[in-house]
């Protein structure tokens, strides 16, 4: 490990530490103000750090954490301050209980202790500081980091345009962290010479026997590789042995008994509250919608769900009420109406879903359920876009995490697959969780699918040509 590398961890290192430090000496020095008793050493002051600390750390995990340098500094932000807003409210709250205990808070009519929900302006004001912290260390901590480490260099090799235009565009919004040398077809003879020259190597829609032939030479000469996803299976896989022969098992997943009660149980609790919780949006969407155009409020819609049961998914609606073709929406697409695309954009519109999990059809967690005409249409070009029916449909899940409305259905798929291969209670919990980052992203979210999605390079690109990186920009 060079000299360079070991700085850069270690600064990373160090501005976490400090970074972590600082919110609890924010929380921690405000609330002191009035409870003293924080700066002594005792089990009740142990409790709360330890509080803090541990529920800090679990969040920051669940949500991403301080990801300077792979990830940008607003997605950092927002990671960060939901995990530390939540941090502040449980132990703001433990605190308050601990004081209705040390304090002997009595309740003058029943002589008994009474709870007091204290100095919440004083929460108020540590959550207004940390987010300001949090500013300052997301956006100072990248900086620091890409004056350390510079992009890194890549070469990306497809098989064809179309594969190009999907990877490339998306390479280019992270200029800090690649730089694209070169552009090369599966089939370029100086290919490996290009790969030489280049410290990470995107792999996107080659054959598979020249795909594993790339892979291997990367990893025989210690490349970076990004690929796409061919074979999902391979995500479930465990090692296996017979006698003194290594194997990798694959065996189809389902969830155990254990975890079906489990998953019904969270499904039923999630959903009554999400009802309780959201009822005051719902309401308004129902003023919203009628004011608008005084149609019907709510949207049924047949789609399919585990072992392809049909059901009749319920949404706010927000297309005409003429329309009568099933399709997903389009960019600036004139069939959604204005109070529709506010809905639309805040997700207000899958709130009535949560009846759909109340009644078992669906879960909170899983594949989402497409339209019968999208599964016919998918299917014919993705044969495996079955596979997401062995899962219940969900209102939320990897693919809703980690893609946009207008992801294409072969890395929705791949997310949604790579969901059932590595299923688990917690797995669930952590994307309940990452659920809310999706408000934070909302225009991205939503985006609808644009009319054409293809690039075209017609700058000499061909079995034994390549294209520039600077023509690739141009054209992008």
């Amino acid at each position: 490990m060079n000299v360079a590398k070991k700085l850069k961890r270690s600064i990373v290192f160090l501005l976490k530490i400090a970074l972590f430090a600082s919110l609890f000496a924010i929380f921690f020095g405000i609330f002191g103000i009035n409870n003293p008793w924080l700066f002594d050493l005792s089990r009740t002051t142990g409790v709360t750090f330890v509080t803090f600390a541990v529920v800090g750390v679990a969040l920051m995990s669940v949500y991403g954490g301080y990801a300077i340098g792979t990830q940008k500094s607003k997605p950092i932000i927002y990671s960060l301050t939901l995990a530390t807003v939540i941090t502040d409210l449980v132990t703001h709250l433990q605190l308050s209980i601990m004081n209705t205990s040390l304090n002997n808070n009595w309740d003058p009519v029943t002589g008994q202790p009474k709870f007091v929900y204290e100095t919440p302006h004083f929460l108020l004001l540590v959550i207004a500081l940390q987010i300001i912290v949090i500013i300052i260390f997301a956006y100072l901590g990248n900086f620091i980091y890409f004056s350390i480490e510079p992009p890194e260099k890549c070469c990306v090799i497809a098989a064809s345009r179309k594969g190009l235009s999907e990877i490339i565009p998306k390479i280019l919004k992270f200029k800090k962290q690649y730089s694209i040398e070169n552009i090369i077809h599966v089939d370029c003879e100086n290919m490996y010479d290009a790969i030489d020259k280049c410290d990470t190597i995107f792999v996107y829609e080659i054959p598979q026997e020249k795909r594993d032939a790339v892979i291997e030479y990367c990893y025989k000469h210690s490349k970076n590789v990004l690929a796409d996803v061919n074979d999902v299976a391979i995500v479930g896989a465990k090692l296996y042995t017979i006698d003194d022969k290594s194997l990798v098992t694959y065996i189809p997943r389902d969830m155990t008994f254990e975890q079906r009660v489990m998953k019904r149980l969270i499904d039923i609790g999630f959903s009554l509250l999400g009802i309780l919780l959201s009822s005051p949006f719902m309401l308004l969407a129902v003023i919203v919608i009628k004011l608008d155009d005084h149609g019907k409020i709510l949207y049924r819609q047949k789609r399919l769900t585990k072992y392809s049961r049909e059901f009749e998914v319920l949404k706010f609606r927000t297309m005409r009420e003429e329309n009568s073709v099933h399709e997903s929406a389009m960019e600036n697409d004139d069939r959604i109406t204005r109070s529709g695309r506010i809905l639309r954009k805040f997700r207000i519109d899958e709130l009535p879903q949560f009846f759909n999990i109340l009644r078992g059809e669906m879960s909170v967690v899983g594949p989402r359920p497409e339209m019968l005409e999208n599964i016919k249409k998918y299917t014919d070009n993705l044969p495996e876009f079955s596979y997401r029916l062995r899962a219940k449909a969900g209102l939320t899940g990897l693919a809703q995490i980690n893609g946009k409305y207008n992801t294409s259905p072969k890395d929705k798929l791949v997310l949604d697959l790579m969901y059932i291969e590595k299923f688990s209670i917690w797995q669930d919990l952590k994307i309940m969780f990452q659920t809310v980052t999706v408000f934070f992203k909302a225009s991205e979210s939503t985006e609808a699918f644009k009319e054409e999605e293809c690039f075209t390079f017609d700058a000499g690109y061909g079995p034994v040509g390549e294209v520039s990186c600077k023509q690739v920009e141009e054209q992008v």
